[in-house]
């Protein structure tokens, strides 16, 4: 069990007999009123989001996950193979529980959420940048830097993403993964 005061990015709550992943929350302290906890939480096996208030102090229960090191091997029929790293244990993940799946390429070190009392997996996560190359963007008009535009590009993962208009093609780029933006140029 854990209080409202444990909140933190990240952290993992059985809230109506389901697993839900806290992606935001605020802590609220109106002038008026007891102060309250609004978030917002991603439900593990759908994927989908919702919004909910907890009075301030509330104990909520929390379902105990570890991170483990994986690495993805490749996507089939089934979904998405990833091999830990310790144990060499293939595991299987349905590409509804990744929302970040197009950012993946083969080789890529990702980490496993497994649910502690099952041993099943609940999610991955990427770090927080990866560096994919372009396979194909419109050529950027010269001169046209004095404002901050963006066009679309795809990189090798199939992903497409908004670059600045000096990206060419065959170009490396960072990529921050949580909203698929561009970070800078790598050499």
């Amino acid at each position: 069990m854990a209080s409202t005061a444990d909140f933190r990015n990240g952290l993992v709550l059985n809230y109506n007999n389901e697993l839900h992943v806290i992606t935001e929350f605020q802590h609220v302290k109106p002038g008026k009123g007891p102060a309250f906890v609004r978030t917002k939480m991603r439900n593990i096996k759908t994927g989908r989001t919702i919004d909910n208030t907890f009075n301030a102090g509330v104990k909520v229960e929390t379902a105990r996950v570890e991170q483990r090191p994986h690495q993805f091997l490749y996507k089939d029929d089934y979904g998405y193979n990833f091999m830990d790293n310790s144990t060499f244990e293939q595991v299987v993940i349905p590409e509804a529980m990744l929302p970040f799946a197009d950012l993946m390429k083969e080789g890529q070190e990702v980490t496993i959420l497994m649910h502690a009392e099952t041993e099943m997996p609940l999610t991955a996560e990427l770090p927080t940048t990866v560096d994919l190359m372009v396979t194909y963007t419109e050529p950027g008009l010269r001169g046209d830097t004095a404002t901050n535009t963006l066009k679309p590009a795809t990189v090798e993962t199939g992903a497409r993403i908004q670059v600045p208009l000096f990206i060419d093609t065959d170009t490396k780029i960072r990529i921050k993964t949580s909203d698929y933006s561009y970070v800078e140029r790598v050499k």
